[in-house]
């Protein structure tokens, strides 16, 4: 079944966990809880693939676990704080795994969050419909308004 449409799709590189991606997304998320016990840590190192199977995936969830695309699980229904479950039993940090799903290092990644996240510009929605206008439009437009308001 096809996802329902909301405003906040529109968000370059999030995807927004709502009720939807929650029922969308309860196997992978119940997989990655267990990974809280050590017993199922190891049991799903030993064979990940036969793991999985205790658990309610769609194939492309289970590719996306098997892959660690970890954009992926969040698209298919993962939640964040879930998926980092899996991160930690792979012996990775939550800032390893932003960095990887950011396209960048660790010290770029950790580099850009102290220096106050991604730019807004660019970033505010794929469509284009919430970005600013260019300051020189913006500019233009201002000017225009004010010439138009002078009293003669």
């Amino acid at each position: 079944m096809a996802r329902t449409q909301q405003d906040y799709d529109d968000i370059p590189g999030t995807f927004v966990f709502d009720a939807e991606r929650s029922r969308e997304g309860f196997g992978i998320n119940m997989f990655c809880m267990s990974l809280m016990k050590d017993d199922n840590r190891k049991a799903f190192k030993a064979n990940e693939a036969e793991y999985l199977k205790k658990f309610r995936l769609t194939p492309e969830q289970t590719e996306a676990v098997l892959k660690r695309d970890y954009n992926r699980m969040l698209e298919l229904g993962g939640n964040i704080y879930f998926t980092a479950k899996l991160g930690a039993t792979d012996g990775h940090s939550f800032q390893h795994l932003a960095a990887v799903m950011t396209g960048s290092t660790q010290e770029d990644y950790a580099k850009m969050m102290l220096g106050g996240g991604r730019p807004v510009e660019g970033n505010r929605s794929k469509s284009g419909k919430y970005d600013k206008k260019p300051k020189a439009a913006a500019n233009k437009a201002k000017a225009g308004k004010k010439a138009g308001s002078k009293r003669g």
